[in-house]
């Protein structure tokens, strides 16, 4: 008999993320690095990798956010898909940022949200749920959709 946790795992798996589902336990899927509580907050939970231009582009926008919101509840999760951990610690010598950095080193998170391109970011709000969803940065437009819908979320 398959247990309700196994089942929505799998569908999961198999369907990728949809807005309006729960967040899976992130703390299941093998990350390297230390995961904040994520409970009753507004989170921004990014996959990028170091060789990704666009994901280069997107983190100082994202430390913005950071800046900006944190005292208010959001907390962003930066999923690093790069299967070279020294790569991506080069990366964040570079571009270090005082949000949280994961590793998903075994593409298990990555392959559940059935990420396609990167960056590919997921907003959730307080409750748990997938709200917005974004793939690939397109600069200020996408700055300001981040803006638009996390601010919409704090007041929720």
């Amino acid at each position: 008999m398959w247990s309700t946790n196994l089942l929505l795992l799998l569908l999961t798996l198999l369907a990728g993320w949809k807005t309006g589902a729960p967040l899976p336990d992130l703390a299941t899927y093998q990350l390297e690095g230390k995961l904040p509580e994520l409970r009753d907050k507004v989170v921004l939970l990014d996959f990028w990798a170091s060789w990704c231009g666009p994901c280069k582009a997107s983190f100082p926008v994202m430390q913005e956010l950071h800046t900006q919101y944190a005292g208010r509840g959001l907390v962003i999760v930066a999923v690093s898909v790069d299967e070279d951990r020294a790569a991506m610690e080069a990366f964040l010598k570079k571009h270090p940022v005082a949000f949280t950095i994961v590793r998903d080193a075994a593409q298990k998170l990555v392959a559940a949200a059935d990420v396609q391109a990167l960056p590919t970011s997921f907003l959730i709000d307080r409750t748990g749920k997938l709200r917005f969803m974004h793939t690939g940065f397109r600069g200020e437009v996408t700055r300001q959709q981040y803006r638009d819908e996390i601010e919409q979320l704090l007041k929720e």
